[in-house]
């Protein structure tokens, strides 16, 4: 059957009445604490809703949970998304990307916000019917509803050091690998709301890069994991989004057990999911990739991850499936790595005319 989407435009100028959501406030706890003029006011904010599987048979979607906001609206530099109770999620693009796994007809508003460089903003309240499937490849296990941790990377500048370390230096890192780990403003940087890791090739081919992880700041266990990012194209890159168990420091790796939510290796062509451990003191894994046709374009690299499986997706669509056991190590704490090698066992050959290329990433939300 083929699938249409329905989409709703919600249309909001600053005249709106304080009784239908669309008071003009500044955010909580922010703002100058006056009115602003008229014309820092963000106005004509428009909305489409897209629920995901939505037709004249599926009214609720398709059973996967997940439903996208864009928002845009002029003389406004930021968005802000708060879903029923939830903590408001704010980003600079106005894309909203949110998984329902409560099983059934969930009815919830959601609140969308307009803010100008003032803080000052408009807001609407949209409420949403969406159907989730225990069933369905998107939601997974019905145990993960609520954003419990986030980073969005608004603004420019550094990465926020309460959510991430700096990893540095260079040796290989095991797997053979050419370049350096910084922490240098130019391979590691925030810029209009994307988190830019940028390999810089210098003087006698020698290579720069960053790698950040939240070792001892964050680390979780079960949940949905959604990662919206955009990949180098370069030969010789080698990007990854994964996850080491918490107690790497103490039983190091593979004991600790590994999670690459998304691996890109010498062939751009497709991104690879794969979960190693330790088996008897042999190193066990089991990877599948899948193809990806724009290689270049941002993407939504998602895990799925409950007491008995570990899933992957691209684009909400599942490629990926290893059932666990009390055996393997995924069954405790793991936290995140964001990296770009160059070369080694992986990355392949680098192109000799390779002068520099980026990981991007938009955002990275946990659910629980």
């Amino acid at each position: 059957m083929k699938k249409i989407n329905l989409f709703l435009l919600i249309l909001l100028t600053a005249s709106c009445s304080p009784d239908d959501g669309g008071s003009i406030t500044p955010p909580d706890g922010g703002g100058s604490g006056g009115s602003g003029s008229q014309t820092d006011l963000p106005s004509n904010l428009v909305v489409i809703l897209d629920i995901q599987g939505q037709n004249s048979e599926n009214p609720d979607g398709d059973g996967s949970g997940v439903f996208n906001l864009t928002a845009t609206a002029d003389n406004a530099v930021s968005f802000g998304f708060k879903v029923d109770t939830a903590d408001e999620v704010q980003n600079s693009s106005g894309n909203f990307t949110y998984t329902v796994n409560s099983q059934g007809i969930n009815q919830f508003p959601v609140t969308i916000y307009a803010y100008s460089s003032t803080d000052e903003r408009i807001s609407k309240i949209q409420n949403i019917t969406i159907f989730v499937d225990q069933d369905s490849g998107g939601g997974g296990s019905g145990n993960t509803d609520g954003l419990v941790w986030s980073d969005e990377f608004d603004g420019n500048g550094s990465i926020n050091t309460n959510h991430w370390n700096y990893e540095t230096g260079g040796g290989g890192w095991g797997n053979q690998e050419v370049q350096t780990y910084t922490n240098s403003s130019n391979n590691i940087y925030k810029e209009n709301g994307i988190l830019n890791i940028k390999v810089i090739k210098g003087s006698n081919n020698t290579f720069t890069s960053a790698r950040i992880t939240t070792q001892n700041k964050f680390d979780f266990k079960y949940g949905r994991v959604d990662i919206r990012a955009k990949l180098p194209s370069v030969a010789g890159t080698w990007p990854a989004l994964w996850m080491l168990g918490a107690n790497y420091s103490s039983v190091g790796w593979p004991h600790c057990g590994e999670i690459d939510i998304m691996e890109q290796f010498e062939d751009k062509s497709y991104v690879q999911s794969t979960c190693h451990w330790n088996n008897n003191g042999n190193t066990a894994s089991y990877g599948q990739p899948v193809d990806i046709s724009t290689p270049t374009e941002f993407h939504v690299y998602s895990l799925i991850w409950t007491d008995s499986s570990v899933k992957a997706l691209l684009d909400d669509v599942q490629f990926y499936s290893m059932n666990t056991n009390d055996a393997m190590p995924f069954d405790a704490n793991f936290f995140f790595i964001f990296n770009v090698a160059m070369g080694g066992t992986n990355g392949g050959d680098i192109d000799p005319n390779f002068t520099t290329d980026s990981m991007l990433v938009d955002y990275i939300r946990v659910y629980q």
